[in-house]
């Protein structure tokens, strides 16, 4: 019978500055929702959570709150958000590993929806979809940040994925787990190139959904839009020897090629609309966010530009990966800067 472990980790609960009592307050209701699941949490055969350093007070009553027993794996501080994934995978034993975040709020159905396919032995990942919130801004952003590509390597499969919301076979993740990039969050669309040249198919389910919840403030949002143009400059050449191999060589004309890849995305985005289960954008609601989706592709095309000029608006000088945000509202709305 083959088991199912889950792996949390806390790496988003870090930042603003965050305290151990404020992490620990964000994770119990992220807990008092996963109750909810259709596929109860004790069906599980490990729940694992990575943290760096909650106090054993704060974790005793996280466990009586999930209702079963969490494996805890301390973390030093500097350890980032995917290697913390990685980390979370090798506490556990189980067939297959599902991996959710902190600041992620799933459907009632996600787990179990997110699991079922694994009944099939062929199936080997399995992706569910993301979405940020459904007002305008959200179903804006969501089609930039939150894609899906149809892939030729299976009906109902997907190029790619989020980390935030995908489950692999032991064997598959054990073999390929997340690399080390300079990027804040690209490692997991690296990983699906990866996955796609070795022909491993992702499965797409989009009722294992789960709600992404935005940064705190306006600044962090902006920071974040800067981080993910940063991200653009790393990336385009695994999407290009992945996807179109021929344009390779374009990639010697600096901010060029990632630009252009960011004009490709904006055009996809606008696309997207009405297409992520999603309310419906029609007349001044599809102006909108297509108004929304422009200025955040602007803001995401300033990092670009200044990281392939040498410049890191965002980042600056720390390793990418290590920048943290603040995600920590009880409700999904952003406070004035």
């Amino acid at each position: 019978m083959t088991s199912f472990a889950l792996v949390l980790e806390t790496n988003n609960l870090t930042g603003g500055n965050a305290d151990h009592a404020r992490a620990a307050t964000t994770l119990e209701r992220l807990l008092v929702r996963m109750r909810e699941q259709t596929r109860p949490l004790r069906s599980l055969a490990e729940l694992v959570i990575t943290h760096d350093g909650l106090p054993a007070g704060a974790r005793a009553h996280l466990d009586a709150i999930a209702g079963l027993p969490i494996h805890w794996v301390e973390l030093a501080a500097d350890v980032d958000y995917y290697q913390a994934k990685n980390r979370g995978f090798d506490a556990t034993d189980a067939d297959v590993v599902a991996f959710a975040d902190g600041d992620c709020w799933p459907e009632p159905g996600w787990l179990e929806a997110l699991l079922a396919p694994f009944a099939d032995l062929a199936v080997k990942v399995v992706a569910g979809r993301t979405t940020y919130r459904t007002d305008v801004l959200g179903t804006a952003a969501s089609t930039i940040d939150f894609m899906y590509f149809d892939s030729p390597l299976g009906a109902g499969c997907t190029r790619n994925f989020y980390a935030n919301n995908v489950a692999f076979r032991r064997a598959v993740f054990g073999a390929y787990r997340y690399a080390s990039h300079d990027m804040y969050r690209g490692h997991c669309q690296v990983l699906g190139t990866r996955l796609h040249q070795a022909g491993i198919p992702v499965t797409f389910v989009p009722a294992a959904r789960t709600i992404h919840r935005f940064p705190d403030r306006l600044d962090e949002l902006i920071k974040l839009r800067l981080l993910r143009g940063e991200d653009t400059i790393e990336m385009t050449p695994h999407l290009v020897r992945t996807y179109l191999p021929a344009a390779a060589p374009l990639g010697n004309l600096g901010p060029v090629m990632p630009l252009a890849v960011l004009a490709a995305r904006f055009a996809f985005s606008v696309r997207a609309i009405g297409r992520q289960d999603m309310p419906a954008a029609r007349g001044v609601r599809w102006a909108g966010v297509v108004g929304a989706i422009a200025g955040l592709s602007l803001v995401d095309a300033a990092g670009t530009l200044a990281r392939g000029l040498g410049w890191r608006p965002a980042s600056r000088s720390s390793a990418a990966a290590n920048v943290t945000l603040s995600y920590h509202r009880d409700g999904d709305h952003l406070a004035a800067a």
